[in-house]
C-alpha cells in the first residue's frame, strides 16, 4: 500500500511540474508575441499622481472644518455655505481667497479691506457699497479671534469652504 501511496504522490508532483511548465511555457510565448508585434504593456505609477492631489489640496481637514462651520457659521451662512438673507455666499467668496486672507478675514472681521482712513482700494470701495446697498451701517460679521474653536481650526474651515467653492466637496457631511 506504501508503494501505491508513493508511486500517485509522484504522478502528482509529475503532474503539477508539467502544468506549471505548460502555463510557463504559454506565458512565454505570449510575452514574445506581443514584443514582436510592436505592443508594450505600461505599468503606471499613480503614487506622484496621488502626491500632486495631496499637494494642491488647501491645508487642513475638510471634515474637522464641515464641523467648525456647522457650529459657527451655518446659523447665518446656510448649512450649506450658500449664503442667506442676512449673510452672503461663502463659496463665492471663499473661491478667490487664499488660506492667509481667508485667515485675516475670519480672525480679524474685516480689518485687512478697511486698513486706513486714506484708502481707496477697491477691495475697500467694494465693501462700502455693500454696506450702503444693505442700508446696515456696519459689518455684522464676528471677529472670531477670541474664540477658541474657531481660532484652532481656522485653517481647517477654509479647508472646508474651499472644497465648496471648488466642488469637490458638495453640500452634506464630508468623509472622515
Amino acid at each position: 500500500m506504501d508503494a501505491s501511496r508513493r508511486s500517485n504522490s509522484r504522478r502528482n508532483r509529475l503532474s503539477r511540474r508539467s502544468a506549471l511548465a505548460a502555463t510557463a511555457t504559454a506565458a512565454a510565448a505570449l510575452a514574445a508575441l506581443l514584443v514582436s508585434v510592436g505592443c508594450s504593456v505600461e505599468v503606471q505609477n499613480r503614487q506622484p499622481a496621488q502626491q500632486l492631489a495631496r499637494d494642491s489640496a488647501p491645508p487642513g481637514s475638510v471634515y474637522t472644518g464641515w464641523r467648525i462651520y456647522q457650529g459657527h457659521c451655518a446659523s447665518c451662512h446656510g448649512t450649506d455655505a450658500g449664503g442667506s438673507a442676512s449673510a452672503p455666499d461663502l463659496m463665492a467668496r471663499v473661491s478667490g481667497m487664499g488660506p492667509r486672507q481667508f485667515v485675516d478675514v475670519v480672525l480679524l472681521r474685516y480689518r485687512w479691506i478697511v486698513a486706513g482712513e486714506g484708502d481707496t482700494s477697491t477691495a475697500r470701495e467694494t465693501l462700502v457699497e455693500e454696506i450702503v446697498a444693505r442700508h446696515a451701517g456696519a459689518v455684522t460679521m464676528p471677529a472670531w479671534r477670541d474664540e477658541p474653536n474657531v481660532n484652532a481650526h481656522v485653517i481647517d474651515l477654509y479647508a472646508y469652504l474651499a472644497a465648496r467653492a471648488d466642488g469637490s466637496q458638495g453640500p452634506g457631511r464630508p468623509p472622515r
